[in-house]
């Protein structure tokens, strides 16, 4: 962790839970599925979310978030972390065109990425029975291929302040 890494697939692991992939790089989905249980997959898309109101509700609506979402990062944070309501045992989040995210305040920006992050980092680690560790909670960030390198070195530089 904590060092830019791609694997065969030309994706960047930030961290166990977090890839960060241009559309044609083809990530190994076994890398993100479960050996057996429930996965919920929320695609969500990054040109559709131009500011935090846009964000909190796209993610309130795909995320399912409950009714007394605060609408604020302490709240969108702690929706992350529980997901009790979604009945499933894994959670995978697609971030399309992440690189539009927020892409006009870099503090909403940096609030999105720190709670995906931590997020994942809360929900770590789950060993399958092959002794591969895997997250309940994976966040795969698609980026145009300009793009992919500056959003992983961004998000290691905020994994280091976390």
């Amino acid at each position: 962790m904590g060092e830019l890494m791609k694997d065969e697939t030309q994706a960047i692991q930030v961290a166990p839970w977090m890839h960060v992939i241009t559309p044609d790089a083809g990530l190994n989905l076994d890398q993100l599925l479960p050996a057996s249980g429930i996965a919920y997959v929320a695609r969500l898309n990054g040109e559709e979310m131009p500011d935090e109101s846009c964000t909190f509700e796209k993610f309130r609506e795909t995320l399912k978030f409950p009714d007394y979402f605060g609408w604020n990062w302490h709240a969108f944070y702690d929706c992350l972390r529980d997901l009790q309501w979604l009945s499933s045992d894994y959670h995978i989040l697609i971030l399309e065109s992440a690189e539009y995210a927020l892409s006009e305040d870099d503090a909403a920006r940096e609030e999105l990425f720190k709670s995906l992050y931590r997020a994942g980092q809360r929900w770590a680690y789950t060993k399958r029975p092959e002794g591969i560790t895997l997250s309940k909670f994976h966040v795969v960030l698609s980026c145009a291929e300009g793009a992919a390198s500056t959003v992983a070195n961004g998000l290691i530089e905020l994994q280091k302040q976390t």
